[in-house]
């Protein structure tokens, strides 16, 4: 039996792991800055939703509820200035990152077809190349890309790790240039609700795809701004045709969002209070660590946007990982995200208020 895991590169995290029991050492307890995972409380109202539909019996359908539906497209239409949207052009997935590593694979793509993604990025792009038997091909600007066996274009505004963030003609250049190659732009727009020093815009926004959606899809997720990580809520918007083959193929998968989860999403989707709250804890902790990695010598790089500072000391990114990890505090290294990122690290700014202020006392 052919491994199909012998196509992947080592799970990153693995090679963390060391650095982790360094810092857990440390007497008053690790600072984990690493993952990035969500930490406050789930906002009571999703909470309330959650439990309401607990009493759910029967199979939800991968399309979703009528609610649910409605709240997407919604959603859609007045925060990304979506125009016109339908039932057709919404999708819920089971968290974004089950959608990135299989997307691929669910648009039939293989050996001779190309995947692209930005140089610097999130692994699980090259990880659903992979899996499907695609070739994996990075850049620093797509239009200068080899459009030849090109099948599918990722996008990631605002970046994961970088934090950078595309403007609206840049994405408008891009967006022209993949219609005029036929190449199929997927936008990961998960961190667009996290903007601080830029206004992130959606590839959905009229004055990026003149208001048609062809070849065209944006990934959005709540596991950031509404801390529901644990609840594996995410869904996709854009091109109907693409849409509409992804569910045929996600029925016979059995890709179905739990219908408690599904409620809980309206909740969230319907709510700007707790995204609001929740974005005022991040700034706050994003500016605490920021002064404080820059007092310390290190210098910031893009972060406009995202829950992540991309943060450097001109050391290799492992040097850095070790010097910090003595302080009990554990980043990632930057080249998890591609050999680009070997000199710096992704420093995440989603602990507690107790621990960025212990992580803060360390270095100062």
């Amino acid at each position: 039996m052919s491994a199909v895991s012998s196509r992947l590169p080592v799970f990153p995290w693995d090679k963390l792991e060391p650095y982790k029991k360094t810092a857990l050492a440390h007497p008053d307890g690790i600072v984990d800055l690493s993952v990035g995972t969500p930490v406050d409380p789930v906002p009571a109202l999703i909470q309330e939703a959650l439990v309401a539909a607990a009493d759910s019996p029967g199979y939800p359908t991968v399309w979703g509820t009528r609610e649910l539906r409605d709240a997407l497209t919604g959603w859609c239409e007045r925060r990304l200035g979506a125009v016109g949207f339908a039932d057709e052009n919404v999708l819920p997935v089971v968290g974004s990152k089950e959608l990135v590593a299989w997307l691929p694979t669910q648009l039939g793509l293989g050996a001779g077809d190309k995947v692209a993604y930005p140089r610097l990025a999130y692994p699980t792009y090259e990880v659903g190349a992979r899996l499907c038997g695609a070739e994996p091909v990075v850049y620093d600007d797509p239009t200068e890309l080899d459009p030849a066996g090109l099948k599918l274009l990722w996008l990631n505004s605002p970046s994961n790790p970088t934090g950078k963030v595309l403007g609206k003609d840049e994405l408008t250049r891009i967006v022209a240039w993949a219609r005029e190659h036929g190449v199929l732009v997927f936008s990961d727009e998960c961190y667009l609700e996290l903007g601080w020093e830029a206004d992130p815009v959606s590839v959905l926004h009229p004055d990026v795809c003149g208001g048609s959606y062809e070849g065209v899809v944006a990934v959005h997720s709540l596991s950031k701004r509404s801390n529901l990580a644990g609840y594996r809520a995410a869904f996709i918007a854009g091109d109907a045709a693409v849409l509409g083959e992804l569910l045929l193929i996600r029925k016979h998968g059995g890709m179905m969002t739990a219908a408690p989860v599904q409620a809980a999403t309206v909740a969230a989707l319907g709510d700007d209070a707790h995204v609001a709250e929740q974005r005022e804890r991040y700034a706050a902790r994003r500016a605490a660590l920021r002064a404080a990695l820059e007092a310390h010598g290190f210098r910031i790089e893009h972060s406009e946007a995202s829950l992540y500072l991309w943060a450097t000391r001109d050391e290799p990114c492992w040097d850095t990982v070790a010097y910090l990890a003595e302080k009990g505090v554990l980043v990632a290294p930057g080249d998890f995200y591609g050999e680009a990122g070997e000199r710096f690290v992704r420093v995440a700014f989603t602990a507690t208020d107790e621990r960025v202020e212990a992580a803060v006392k360390r270095l100062g």
